[in-house]
């Protein structure tokens, strides 16, 4: 093996671990109510984002709105854990990645709790050095929505996607 393709093999590992560090911080900043930390995790302008019925957005910042109506107050505790990352590094500068989602959330004003399945499918581009999301689109794989009241819980709904009326976000809003 000669340096210049040990160099390549290094540079690609960096970049995979910059990724998925990316990500965590991401999920991380969800959690927290980072709204700042959120945003800094894509890119300036045009983005591609599908977050199903929380919305599609062309840039970031639209989310980052959208994150802080609905999950930045003390009712909504949450919970993403991302796992099992597949991460291709095209070039130097482009990437894609597939990555398995558990997200639970209590909503402590409605007594409901959600717990999904989900995966997501990314696309990265590095600027200045930096990875950032350019593209992340949200596809849910399994729901469960538990309602609690004193010491009863009830099976809202468990399947795969809720319907609407079962599920709404703007419900969660602060």
């Amino acid at each position: 093996m000669d340096l210049a393709s040990l160099n390549e093999r290094i540079s690609r590992l960096e970049a995979l671990e910059a990724i998925k560090r990316l990500k965590y911080q991401y999920f991380f900043n969800c959690d927290q109510k980072r709204p700042a930390e959120v945003r800094k995790c894509f890119a300036d302008g045009e983005v591609d984002i599908d977050f199903g019925r929380i919305g599609t957005f062309n840039n970031a910042d639209d989310l980052v709105a959208v994150f802080e109506q609905l999950a930045c107050s003390d009712h909504i505790v949450e919970m993403h854990h991302a796992q099992n990352p597949q991460i291709d590094i095209e070039s130097e500068t482009q990437a894609s990645g597939l990555w398995g989602l558990y997200y639970h959330m209590i909503d402590t004003n409605q007594g409901v709790t959600t717990q999904l399945g989900a995966y997501y499918e990314d696309r990265y581009r590095c600027i200045d050095g930096e990875w950032k999301i350019v593209a992340t689109r949200c596809v849910v794989t399994s729901t469960q929505i538990l309602a609690m009241s004193g010491e009863r819980v009830a099976a809202v709904y468990t399947g795969i996607t809720a319907p609407a009326e079962l599920d709404d976000p703007s419900k969660q809003a602060g």
